[in-house]
Formats: C-alpha cells, structure tokens, sequence
C-alpha cells in the first residue's frame, strides 16, 4: 500500500509551505478512502512519496489517470494566506491504495 504526494516544482514554494501542502494533499485523500484501504494502508506505515512535476496542466493529467484507476486522490489549491495567490493549485495526492496501481499513475516522476 502506498500514496504518493505530488508537488508543483515550478511554484518555487518555501519548505514550510511545500511541507504544508502535502500534509493537506495527503489527508484530504485519505478522507476520501474506503474503509478496507484505509486499514490496509495504516496497518502497513502510511508509506507516503513526494514527487514532483513542472505545472497544473501535468498535475491535472496525473489526477484524471487516478480517477481511471479508481484511486482516491486530492487536488490541493492554496488559500491564499502567504506565498501564493488564492486557488493556485500545489499538489496532488495519488492513493491510498495498492504500490503497482499508485505506480502506474505516478511511478514514472522524480521525488521531491
């Protein structure tokens, strides 16, 4: 079981706030898990990846192929508060669910 957590490189975005995206990228997905998942996964050590990819448009690709997958998966757009605009979009969460499938969406990306 795995969940990887997408990151736009090209926002430039401070440690802090990168750490803060992720953290709501990977618990928005989480809150859209089934049960069965869910267990399986917390049972396992909540293996999580941070990745990276340059611009929405790819983050947007790499959602829509979850979504064919029948993965959970969280779209994150900042509030706006600090370093960004309202609505920019940081992140992508993939999963939880099974490594090859999670894999198969985002298996190709460099970590973060």
């Amino acid at each position: 079981m795995k969940q990887t957590i997408v990151v736009r490189a090209d926002l430039g975005m401070g440690t802090g706030k990168l750490a803060a995206q992720v953290a709501h990228a990977s618990l928005s997905a989480y809150e859209d898990t089934d049960r069965k998942t869910a267990s399986e996964w917390k049972g396992s050590g909540q293996q999580k990846v941070v990745l990276k990819v340059n611009g929405k448009k790819r983050l947007f690709e790499l959602a829509d192929e979850a979504e064919r997958h029948g993965l959970p998966h969280a779209v994150i757009r900042d509030a706006g508060r600090t370093q960004l605009d309202s609505g920019t979009v940081t992140a992508l969460a993939v999963g939880p669910g099974p490594e090859e499938t999670v894999d198969r969406v985002t298996g190709d990306l460099s970590l973060y």
